[in-house]
Formats: structure tokens, sequence, C-alpha cells
């Protein structure tokens, strides 16, 4: 795991970079326009999902190790890749953007919280004593936060160049969020079957049952089509670089990463798949 460990803190750091780069104080401000779809797009990823994470993992019988994994890829919420994956499906891109920016900054206090509180829940009795929630949370605001502030800076002072190259960045995100995945790959290339057949029926299973419980939740608060899409979309694709990030910062087993990497291979076809019934639907 030696390659990963090296490869993610930095590739992080940048992809958040990069996040900052395609954010302006308008999209933190958009929030108090329509508050009420906001919070509730917030808490079903922040919240519902990692407990329904976690119901998953009491009813699916997994090794302890890829439970808590699935629980740390919940944990993680959606980064650019979503709001992407939003302006695709013809969804509320400026929702997308707003969950995205408050999720980022609230992340360094609830991923640590989700994480090593269900790894004690599910039992595991080899964490280090000198890892704490505090301790993990200020290594995130590090590669997590503080690039997303500069990167904010930096187009409020550069905004026009920004703007232009706002596509490039955009690109350069994604190559780093494949790059990450392609090391734990090649790295783990020999036990890749095996992986998947112990994670894939878990987190194929907590992907398309979030999604579907988003859509429906969102339903029930708004008629806009566009913003069901995207809270549906937001808490599908999980943030699966920074899930790398946090499992390799608190343990040493490849085991523990392996949800992530069968997440990341899947979060995609199934979100292409669900835009696809609800135009079909719609």
């Amino acid at each position: 795991m030696e390659i990963v460990t090296k490869i993610a803190p930095i590739a992080l750091a940048l992809i958040m970079l990069g996040l900052g780069l395609g954010l302006t104080a308008e999209d933190f401000k958009r929030v108090l326009k329509n508050p009420l779809i906001f919070t509730v797009g917030l808490t079903t990823q922040i919240i519902l999902l990692p407990v329904i994470a976690y119901i998953l993992v009491l009813l699916i019988k997994v090794p302890l190790e890829i439970a808590v994994g699935v629980m740390i890829i919940a944990a993680a919420p959606g980064g650019v890749t979503s709001n992407v994956m939003t302006k695709f499906a013809n969804g509320d891109v400026a929702l997308s953007i707003s969950l995205t920016a408050a999720s980022s900054i609230i992340c360094i206090i609830s991923v640590p919280i989700i994480v090593l509180n269900s790894a004690n829940f599910l039992g595991v009795s080899n964490l280090s004593q000198e890892i704490n929630i505090t301790g993990v949370a200020l290594k995130m605001f590090g590669v997590v936060t503080f690039p997303v502030l500069i990167g904010i800076l930096i187009r409020k002072f550069l905004n026009n160049l920004i703007f232009n190259n706002i596509k490039l960045i955009e690109r350069t995100t994604l190559f780093l969020f494949i790059l990450v995945f392609a090391a734990i790959w090649i790295e783990e290339r020999n036990n890749i079957i095996s992986y998947i057949s112990q994670a894939g029926t878990i987190v194929l299973t907590l992907n398309i049952l979030m999604m579907f419980i988003a859509y429906f939740i969102a339903k029930f608060f708004t008629s806009n089509i566009q913003q069901k899409k995207c809270i549906a979309i937001e808490c599908g694709l999980q943030n699966g670089t920074l899930a790398v990030f946090v499992a390799t910062q608190i343990f040493s087993d490849i085991l523990y990463i392996i949800p992530t990497a069968a997440y990341a291979l899947i979060m995609y076809i199934t979100a292409f798949i669900f835009i696809y019934l609800l135009k079909k639907t719609n």
C-alpha cells in the first residue's frame, strides 16, 4: 500500500484545490435563497447515508475490514465529480456545487467522528491510542479544507483566468481521481477478484439504495426534478480519494480501502443507469 499512501494525500489536496478554484462566494450565498432543500440534501448525505451504510454492514455479513471500509466511503461526501455528473443529468448544478462546498468544510469533523465511532462499534481492536478525532480532523484540514480555501482565494483574484480554464481544471481533477484508483488496482492486481467478491454486493446495494432513498426524500420536499436529480446523485457519488486518504491515515491494511475501490468502479455505471431511468420516467 506504499504507493497509494504516498499518492493519495497529494492527489486529494490537488483535487480539493481544483474544487476551490471552481467556487465563488455566490455558491455559498445561494444556500440562503433556498435553505430547506439545501438542508435536506446535506442531512441526507452527511447523516442518513452513514446510517444506512451501518444498517447494511449489520445485515450483510462481511469481514470486519470490509465493514469498516464501507463506513469510510459512506462518510466521504461527494466531490467535484458529483457536480460534473449533475450537470450531465441536467440537474441543479448550483445546488450541487453548494452542497459540495458545504460538505467539504463539514467533513473534516463529520468523517473522523463517523469512521472512528463506527470502527469502535463494529469492534475494531487494533486502533492506535494515538489516533483520535482531533488528530484526523487536523490532517484532513491540511489536505481538504485548506486547499479549498486557497482555491477560493485564487479564484477571487484571478477570476477571469480561472473561469476561462475551468474545463481544464475539471479534467485534471478527474485524472487525479483515476490515478489514485489505478495505483490501488496495480498494486493489488493479484487480489482484485477476491476483493470484489467480498465488497461488491454491499457497496452496490448501498449505492443503488441510497440514490433511490435520496430521490424520494427530495421528492417529499420539492417538485423540482432538477433538485431531486441533484440530491440523488450527491448521495450516490462519494469522494473516493478522500476515503482512501482517511483509510490510509487510520489503518495499514489494504482491505479497508477495498470497498472504496469497488464503489468507485460501480458508482458511475449506476449513476448513468439511474439518470437514464429518470429520463425515461419523466
